[in-house]
């Protein structure tokens, strides 16, 4: 039995890169760092009431920064984000960019 996580699809990710690849039903999505690819093609699925073909995820590594009084070097948390493919013919409305077409 799969748990129902909340907040595992955290935001959409809106790249120059990511708005590209949405003409070939392929979407980024800032997900939970614990969820698996199972996990996420469920939330998708139950979500946007559309059919996942695949899930590709990444662990991305948080950034470096400096900050204080002695400029002291830190780093944000590591990310998780998931590329997640649909069935040919669908798409998740709420992320389409109007004017993006496909290329030909």
């Amino acid at each position: 039995m799969l748990k129902w996580r909340k907040n595992m699809l955290i935001k959409p990710i809106i790249t120059e890169k990511a708005v590209a690849e949405m003409p070939h039903n392929r979407y980024y999505f800032r997900v939970a760092t614990g969820a698996n690819k199972t996990e996420i093609k469920k939330a998708v699925e139950k979500l946007f009431a559309v059919n996942v073909t695949a899930v590709q995820t990444a662990t991305m590594p948080g950034k470096k920064y400096r900050s204080g009084r002695r400029w002291m070097i830190r780093q944000r948390a590591d990310w998780k984000k998931a590329m997640v493919t649909l069935k040919e013919g669908q798409k998740i409305d709420l992320i389409e960019i109007p004017g993006v077409q496909p290329e030909k």
